[in-house]
């Protein structure tokens, strides 16, 4: 026994030895990066109430929100720690790279979950209109570009509002005499309008004989013929006419429109309606390792043939790709503004009209069963109360008809107008609403027009879908509108455009707390795509996709909220690299 004893113990002492020299060396943890002296908002602590009531374990006491952490160390994309400067610091090797925040704000990385990166690059390419107030400051930013361009090249532009202008709206006259030697397009803002010159028409043979898509408008003037302006379905009479862009221009484009989010701080954007071009475009970009920022692709219901080899592949299993593509972008109804979208009762500035919806705006009903019978999430387009309550139908027909197609998270993209009667169905279905806050702010000066007094306290009601328990993620449509995040979370918090109008808000109960504005651009985004577990807060092993800004919003919205607007990104982290620094 004694023997035995002896035995064990030696071989104790050579076990403890061995592990001793293991652990001599084995690799200390470091870091790549290293982000001290910050203000880190983690949202790593429980959801806020419906009503907007931070939860008790959130950073706040009577002085308002603080921050829950001061540093954050990255590791091979994932983050490694998450606390104080002097811990984080603990993780530093020759090969770190160390930077003093200076005080500025840490932010789970932000996420546009309802964007057109290909044609925002565009739009950076082209004329651009917004903020254009009138016709003739529009004709002369376009004659002005006429001057370089060779003649009988397409001049395009982009951004001319179409709600705003809808009483008194553009036609070709003066676009045509002053720009007579070139074919010219200039979409619309949220682009359900394109006004056109007559060398467009004369291109594309376009005359008041011309077969109008069934859901579009094609003016006339009064000479009978088309007058140039062409709504909602009608533009895809020009779309057919203009060359389309070579396999270069689309990825340059994706490329452009991506960085320039990247620079505004986004780390992911949900591309929304991308056709056969784009996806090339997005897969191109990711196989030469040049996508920027994560790319989340919902596919166009419009390309058929793109949709019926995705159903026949079925979306893509994994989240961390840099680009994923498991959702699909369905149009069920046109715009408010052109008084596109589908209503319950008469526009009140309209009688007699409600809209375009369904297959009257070129949706298929059953591609879309089909698509979500593969398992894919769709967001279908619904502006309108009709629209949306008809959306809605559409998505409990098929989950009556195929239980598990429900689990897929789908969605209504704007979800702008809704009945009183169809608010609760959102949490019901399970169907998440995807929203605009810069919407609100900019449409506020007709939106009451289309919808009566009545109607409109169904638009644009954040708070309200919230408190019916909707699941709520944040967007711009841009380049429809403004993308930046300052802008949409002062819209979000004071219902306010960027001149501060109107004093105290416009309809104020719908606005949402500053956590709940900054969730719907970060972890209740991460959800709206299926990536809860990996991004959307701060927390060791989550990816390391972070947002820097020079301000702190949780500070501002109750102190300054119109300060708000002035902020800038200081820093964009991507997968645990830097895809902007200022």
């Amino acid at each position: 026994m004694m023997y035995r004893s002896m035995l064990g113990a030696i071989g104790s002492l050579l076990l403890a030895g061995c592990a001793s020299t293991s652990l001599e060396n084995a690799k200390a943890p470091t870091a790549d990066l290293i982000l001290v002296n910050a203000r880190v908002y983690t949202l790593d602590w429980a959801e806020p109430g419906r009503d907007g009531t931070p939860a008790p374990n959130a950073p706040r006491n009577e002085a308002g929100w603080y921050p829950d952490a001061e540093a954050v160390a990255i590791d091979d994309g994932a983050i490694a720690f998450v606390g104080t400067s002097r811990e984080a610091l603990a993780l530093r090797s020759d090969e770190t790279r160390v930077v003093d925040l200076a005080g500025a704000t840490v932010l789970p990385g932000l996420v546009d979950s309802h964007s057109h990166v290909v044609e925002l690059g565009a739009k950076l390419d082209a004329v651009d209109l917004t903020d254009v107030a009138t016709e003739a400051e529009a004709v002369a930013l376009v004659s002005e570009r006429a001057k370089s361009v060779p003649k009988g090249q397409w001049i395009l532009g982009a951004g001319w509002d179409e709600g705003a202008w809808a009483n008194n709206y553009p036609d070709k006259q003066l676009l045509s005499a002053a720009v007579p030697d070139h074919p010219v397009a200039l979409r619309s803002l949220h682009g359900f309008a394109v006004w056109t010159n007559q060398a467009a028409l004369d291109v594309g043979a376009i005359t008041a004989l011309s077969e109008v898509p069934t859901g579009g408008e094609m003016r006339l003037g009064a000479d009978g013929q088309p007058n140039g302006l062409f709504l909602n379905r009608a533009t895809t009479l020009i779309d057919e006419i203009m060359p389309a862009p070579s396999e270069a221009t689309m990825r340059r484009h994706a490329a452009i429109g991506l960085q320039r989010m990247a620079e505004d701080g986004y780390v992911t954007v949900h591309e929304a309606g991308a056709d056969a071009r784009a996806m090339r475009a997005f897969e191109q970009l990711e196989a030469s390792g040049d996508l920027p920022i994560r790319v989340y692709a919902m596919l166009s219901l419009r390309d058929e043939d793109l949709m019926q080899r995705w159903i026949a592949r079925g979306p893509d299993a994994d989240a961390d790709s840099m680009l994923v593509t498991r959702s699909v972008k369905a149009y069920y109804d046109g715009a408010l503004g052109s008084r596109g979208a589908r209503l319950l009762d008469d526009y009140s500035d309209t009688p007699g009209h409600r809209g375009v919806s369904g297959d009257g705006y070129g949706f298929d009903r059953d591609l879309n069963a089909a698509a979500m019978r593969a398992g894919f999430q769709v967001g279908i387009h619904a502006i309108g109360d009709a629209g949306n309550r008809e959306a809605l139908d559409i998505l409990q027909t098929v989950f009556e008809q195929d239980p598990a197609t429900r689990a897929n998270r789908h969605r209504i993209e704007h979800a702008q107008v809704v009945s009183p009667a169809d608010m609760p169905r959102f949490a019901q279905l399970g169907v998440i609403a995807s929203m605009e806050p810069p919407h609100a702010v900019e449409d506020k000066t007709w939106a009451e027009d289309r919808l009566g007094p009545d109607r409109i306290r169904g638009a644009y009601a954040w708070r309200t879908l919230r408190e019916n328990g909707a699941q709520l993620t944040f967007n711009a449509d841009n380049p429809g509108s403004d993308h930046s995040i300052f802008y949409g979370l002062h819209a979000a918090v004071t219902r306010r455009d960027k001149n501060l109008q109107p004093q105290g808000g416009w309809y104020p109960d719908e606005n949402l707390t500053i956590e709940e504005a900054i969730r719907a651009y970060t972890s209740w985004s991460a959800y709206a795509a299926f990536r809860e577990r990996e991004t959307g807060i701060i927390a060791q092993g989550r990816w390391a996709d972070l947002t820097v800004m020079d301000i702190d919003p949780f500070v501002l919205a109750a102190s300054d909220p119109g300060a708000i607007l002035q902020g800038r990104i200081v820093m964009t982290v991507v997968a645990g690299k830097v895809a902007f620094e200022r």
